[in-house]
């Protein structure tokens, strides 16, 4: 009699706890990486009455089953469904990332890591990514070259003083684009004596700092006044506050005309020359000009043809300038301002590429931008963070104002055999346990199973209401039996006591 009794109190317990856990799924439906639980039961504790016999072959009596009643049931199991994905939220904050895959964010407490499906991050004043609870988000930082050194997982440190700016660098190349008339009107000047055609190029010193060097193209010519070559020179420089860092004398002549002395030194004049029939830059059909320096130095290069030809052969239009050894030897003692070289400059080597420029009869348009024709080695200023984005592999990435863009580190993921055996901590963190496997403190690349991040984004519970709703239906009605059981064997006892008046 008393064991359906211990039976509807067993049950009852069961059914509790199966409704504790269905009231803390309901709970959390809304919280961020939140993993739901469901509750298994299993029978327990039976009595044999009378054990199991087999048949008997002497006396033709067959086997009998045992004869067993149970008093009651237990919790089977408690597991957290780990793998199912929770639902995406939107928020539009880039340091909110969602893992696509059943990998886990690691995140340390300065002494413990702990795993997260919760990718709300922020920045703090540090300058290190965290959590909503301040816990630093690990993952791997960059070497001098910028390439993820995938070590023991540490600290994320994303806008920390030295990672708030990019350095700056210097330029070093430059090309000409562009038309230079012979005839332009510049060229035609009567009130001066050196007429010239003039082009701005821009460039940046060591230091991240903005000049504007002005140069003018003269031309030069034979006694029958025809124009046979080009030189550029020097004129000024000018620093991006228009301080005038060294600047050409001008000479007035008794009539008027003026004339420059250019900061230009012999070993520095750029000197060019076209073909006058393609109008290609220094092509000229006759071979004496092999030995014609299109600029100082081996400036000029010419390179046989494939058939041996001598007639046959390429040129490269490249000149290089000294910048800062112009400016400080041009520097002249009665100039408009007398300037120091900056030091940035001492050493300052550009080579400027003319080969694109032509001569035909059309307007004088020059531009001579900086970098390459592919618009490397532009030099560029000191910049300034501007904004962080993190990538699908984890990679978080700074925005600079100079436009460079520099990797800062990795977020790094880990990885579990068992993921349903990790311990539940609270706080949406996840500890590893024996039977979750343990982590290696290096963590994984995101992409090296196929899986990734996305930005901006969070992932919500994996609850299901609907089934949660049934699941309490079913749970409460069971409760409700085992309570029958409770009453109906009270009032059993109740007769079975009656009997004795």
């Amino acid at each position: 009699m008393m064991r359906s009794m211990f039976s509807g109190v067993a049950g009852l317990r069961t059914h509790q706890s199966k409704m504790d856990v269905i009231g803390n799924n309901i709970a959390n439906v809304n919280t961020v990486g939140y993993k739901t639980q469901n509750v298994t039961f299993t029978d327990v504790f039976y009595q044999t009455v009378q054990a199991a016999s087999g048949p008997n072959a002497e006396t033709g009596k067959g086997g009998t089953n045992a004869k067993q009643i149970g008093i009651g049931s237990a919790l089977g199991t408690i597991a957290t469904n780990v793998s199912k994905q929770g639902g995406m939220q939107a928020t539009d904050n880039p340091f909110d990332v969602m893992i696509n895959g059943d990998e886990f964010f690691i995140v340390s407490d300065g002494q413990s890591n702990f795993f997260t499906k919760a990718g709300n991050f922020n920045v703090d004043e540090a300058g290190n990514l965290v959590n909503g609870s301040g816990l630093t988000v690990m993952g791997w930082g960059v070497n001098e070259d910028g390439d993820i050194m995938k070590e023991r997982v540490s600290a994320l440190k994303v806008m920390s003083g030295d990672k708030m700016f990019a350095s700056p660098e210097k330029t070093t190349k430059a090309h000409m684009t562009g038309n230079l008339c012979e005839k332009d009107d510049d060229f035609l000047r009567k009130a001066e004596k050196d007429k010239y055609v003039s082009y701005t190029m821009e460039f940046y010193d060591s230091q991240g700092y903005l000049y504007n060097a002005t140069f003018h193209i003269k031309q030069n010519k034979n006694a029958n006044g025809e124009v046979t070559s080009y030189s550029a020179y020097l004129y000024d420089v000018i620093d991006q506050n228009g301080e005038i860092i060294s600047k050409a004398k001008e000479e007035t002549a008794a009539d008027g005309t003026k004339s420059y002395k250019y900061l230009s030194d012999e070993k520095n004049v750029i000197n060019f020359s076209f073909n006058n029939t393609t109008n290609e830059l220094g092509k000229d059909q006759d071979e004496k000009l092999k030995d014609t320096k299109i600029a100082p130095g081996e400036i000029y290069k010419f390179e046989q043809g494939a058939a041996g030809d001598p007639k046959e052969y390429t040129g490269n239009f490249t000149a290089k300038l000294d910048i800062g050894a112009l400016i400080k030897n041009g520097v002249l003692e009665d100039n408009e301002k007398q300037a120091t070289t900056p030091t940035a400059l001492e050493k300052h080597e550009i080579e400027i590429d003319f080969a694109a420029l032509t001569n035909y009869g059309s307007d004088t348009s020059i531009e001579c931008p900086r970098g390459d024709a592919g618009g490397y080695n532009r030099g560029k200023a000191a910049g300034k963070l501007s904004s962080l984005a993190i990538g699908e592999d984890g990679k978080i990435v700074g925005n600079y104002t100079n436009g460079d863009i520099i990797t800062l580190g990795q977020i790094a993921v880990a990885s579990f055999a068992n993921p349903a055996g990790l311990e539940k901590l609270g706080n949406n963190l996840f500890g590893a346990t024996m039977n979750s496997g343990s982590f290696d403190g290096i963590g994984k690349d995101i992409t090296a199973n196929g899986d990734s991040m996305t930005t901006g984004v969070l992932e919500m519970s994996n609850v299901d209401l609907a089934y949660e709703f049934t699941e309490m239906i079913t749970t409460q009605r069971g409760f409700q039996a085992n309570s029958r059981i409770i009453t109906t064997s009270d009032t059993m006892l109740e007769e079975l006591i009656n009997l004795k008046r």
